[in-house]
């Protein structure tokens, strides 16, 4: 069975393909998905919804299984911006974490208060009707003053974990671990397999 992971940043789909690379499917992106698929817009209002709306959208039009996940930075000193709306935040990755440096530029450490969160959502479709769930994961730290480190993408470079690291400096194996991704997969990755196998059955 195919699984469709409802992302074109590779660096998120370098991700998936390490935290399912134990699943018995074959991993594909929207990168090689056909012309003429209707892309989704991300019009929830939070995590869930948004990752809940790509991925029923997705396997709809496919007819296949899709996984899907809304993510992003939640700042308390910000009133929890970026969140829903962290990859609109700025057009690039270096502008987004300028834009968010520059808005912390007078808040000290102790109020740099910040969290991941993702929450990944999968729709496996069965001849009675499709079959979801979604699952939520979370990494707590603080905002860095500077970016630091060349791994990981988006965010990561300026997000301060308590041993005071980047995710940005972390391994992948070290960044999957703790990561509000991994967090998610691990969690719904058991609920995954028994949809995927309840599908297969259903055949």
């Amino acid at each position: 069975m195919q699984l469709f992971i409802a992302t074109t940043n590779t660096g998120k789909l370098h991700e998936y393909q390490r935290l399912l690379a134990d699943l018995p499917v074959t991993l594909r992106s929207l990168a090689d998905l056909p012309q003429g698929l209707l892309e989704v817009d991300e019009t929830g209002t939070t995590f869930e919804e948004n990752a809940l709306l790509k991925a029923r959208a997705y396997s709809a039009q496919l007819g296949q299984a899709v996984l899907a996940d809304d993510s992003g930075l939640v700042v308390d000193a910000l009133d929890g911006a970026p969140g829903v709306r962290s990859a609109r935040y700025a057009p690039t990755a270096e502008a987004r974490n300028a834009k968010l440096l520059a808005a912390l530029k007078d808040v000290p450490l102790e109020r740099r208060t910040a969290r991941f969160i993702c929450v990944a959502a999968v729709v496996v479709p069965y001849p009675d009707g499709a079959l979801t769930a979604a699952a939520e994961g979370r990494l707590e730290g603080r905002i860095a003053f500077e970016p630091r480190g060349t791994n990981g993408f988006g965010y990561d470079p300026i997000f301060l974990l308590p041993d005071g690291r980047t995710v940005a400096e972390l391994t992948p194996a070290e960044k999957d671990a703790i990561s509000h991704r991994g967090k998610a997969i691990a969690r719904l990755k058991p609920i995954l397999l028994t949809m995927l196998r309840t599908a297969w059955q259903g055949d």
